[in-house]
């Protein structure tokens, strides 16, 4: 809005809340129909030509499959290497935890024997209140490498989906090579493309163009082949 056009709004009895509004209004307005309009450029209709990719390796259907399939097996070995790696730490942890029990029960057993024997040292009954203290924590280092275990098996049965994934991409892959084969014999023709006639770019019946052979230019193309083969 001018300068002109607020000073003559200014001076009449127009609401000025109604022509910012409309103005508003008129602007969103125009704003959708600017993103209308920018999207139907990305948008495939009957009526706006859409031509198919070129076939160069980035457009190559199949070939992308292959790549994603190839990827996910990929992945995946990686993955369940690791989660072996883990479970193996886990049952490490646990071997050794089982060790230090066997320790805490014998160092148990001796110190009962000291302190049945000398009841009135503090220093034997402070060891047997340490080894239980001891013995508690190797117990819960234990559970926890067992749940550890547990749950890196759920991951592993999991990640069985990759696998299922996989497959079904594989088969998508193999139906489209089986119609794609299918295709090619289907159009297959006993004459050599080399060996084709020329077709016509345009012909009679046509509505896309103006630009067509009519008869009386066929008859004096053939007219102009025959006197050449007089010479």
């Amino acid at each position: 809005m001018t300068q002109e056009e607020l000073d003559s709004l200014m001076n009449s009895n127009v609401d000025i809340d109604d022509v910012l509004e409309e103005s508003t209004d008129k602007n969103e307005t125009s704003q959708q129909n600017e993103n209308i309009r920018g999207a139907e450029g990305y948008r495939v209709s009957a009526s706006n030509p859409w031509p198919p990719p070129p076939p160069t390796e980035d457009h190559k259907v199949v070939s992308q499959l292959d790549d994603v399939t190839k990827g996910i097996e990929t992945k995946a070995n990686q993955v369940f290497d690791y989660l072996d790696m883990m479970s193996n730490q886990m049952m490490e942890v646990e071997g050794n935890g089982r060790d230090i029990q066997d320790f805490i029960k014998k160092q148990r057993n001796l110190f009962e024997k000291l302190h049945g024997s000398f009841p009135h040292v503090t220093t034997f009954t402070k060891a047997l209140s340490d080894i239980e203290n001891a013995q508690k924590t190797v117990d819960a280092i234990i559970t926890l490498s067992l749940d550890a275990g547990d749950s890196i098996m759920s991951i592993m049965d999991t990640m069985q989906y990759q696998d299922i994934h996989r497959q079904k991409i594989e088969r998508v892959i193999n139906v489209m090579r089986a119609l794609s084969k299918y295709m090619n014999s289907l159009f297959e023709g006993k004459i050599d493309d080399a060996k084709r006639v020329a077709s016509a770019t345009h012909i009679a019946g046509d509505t896309a163009t103006k630009d067509i052979v009519s008869e009386d230019d066929i008859e004096a193309l053939i007219a102009s082949l025959g006197g050449g083969g007089h010479n």
